[in-house]
């Protein structure tokens, strides 16, 4: 089962966007977000079955951008700095050219200051599935134009786009 801890207080709070980032390239083997509160939220690795799913995400949303060339995809291990100052990795993520190509180099080679056009979460065992639905109206939030919620143990997907029920 995957667990996750918070991490919060003054000194949590302070840490620039420059310390963040050291601090995640300083401890690559932990999968590490911040929310918009600037707690650092620190997670386990995924289940085998976890994993093996995002794979399958993951190749199906980059087999679809490798035939129509409109953007770049992204896996779970990639940060972005959201318009709200969260440091967010969806499980896969889409941006599109005209987006990504508004990026300075350096932006690039950093958490990009972006929020993706069109995510995926997948709801792992230990996952609350109201804690995902409040996790998606934060990606549309932000500026998401389109997000998808997967529970494979009860086979749903939900769908989220801005101003949509």
């Amino acid at each position: 089962m995957e667990h996750y801890f918070v991490l919060r207080g003054r000194q949590i709070r302070q840490m620039t966007d420059k310390e963040f980032y050291r601090f995640c390239q300083d401890n690559r083997d932990l999968r590490i977000e911040r929310n918009e509160y600037q707690e650092i939220i620190i997670m386990s690795p995924t289940s085998s079955l976890s994993g093996y799913l995002n794979t399958e995400i993951l190749r199906q949303l980059a087999n679809w951008n490798i035939e129509h060339k409109l953007g770049k995809t992204s896996d779970s291990s990639t940060g972005f700095k959201l318009p709200d100052g969260s440091n967010r990795s969806p499980n896969a993520a889409w941006v599109s050219n005209e987006v990504w190509n508004q990026l300075s180099e350096a932006e690039k080679r950093k958490f990009a200051p972006l929020c993706p056009e069109f995510v995926i979460e997948l709801k792992s065992d230990a996952d609350d599935i109201a804690d995902l639905k409040k996790k998606m109206q934060m990606w549309l939030i932000n500026g998401c134009r389109l997000a998808w919620l997967i529970d494979p143990h009860e086979e749903k997907a939900h769908v989220y786009r801005p101003d949509r029920p």
